[in-house]
C-alpha cells in the first residue's frame, strides 16, 4: 500500500473552491478507480492549505488513475488557484493510544 499526501497552497479566498474541486474529482472519478483504498481531505485553519491524504493498493494503481482523462478538468482547475506539492509515502510505523 502507498499513501499520498498532497498539499495544495491557496489564497484563503480560494480554499473552499479548491476543496470543492478536489471533493468532486474524488467522488465522481478517483474513488471508483481500481486500487483506491481511501482518502481524507483536510483544510488548514488559517485558510492557506488544503491537504488530501489518500491510500492506494499500489503506486501502479495510482498512476493508472492519473492517466484517466475524466478527472483532469477538475484537477487542472484546482491547479489554477493552488500550488501543488505532491508526495508518495509508505507507512513505516503506526501509533495507537497507549493506556499505560
Amino acid at each position: 500500500m502507498v499513501t499520498l499526501i498532497n498539499i495544495f497552497t491557496v489564497d484563503p479566498v480560494n480554499q473552499q473552491r479548491a476543496i470543492d474541486l478536489l471533493a468532486r474529482a474524488t467522488d465522481e472519478f478517483v474513488s471508483r478507480a481500481s486500487g483506491f483504498v481511501s482518502s481524507t481531505l483536510h483544510r488548514s485553519l488559517d485558510g492557506t492549505k488544503v491537504t488530501m491524504v489518500a491510500q492506494w493498493r499500489s503506486a501502479e494503481d495510482y498512476e493508472a488513475m492519473r492517466r484517466d482523462p475524466r478527472p483532469r478538468p477538475l484537477l487542472e482547475e484546482a491547479l489554477t488557484i493552488a500550488k501543488f506539492e505532491p508526495g508518495m509515502y509508505e507507512i513505516v510505523r503506526e501509533f495507537f493510544p497507549n493506556p499505560g
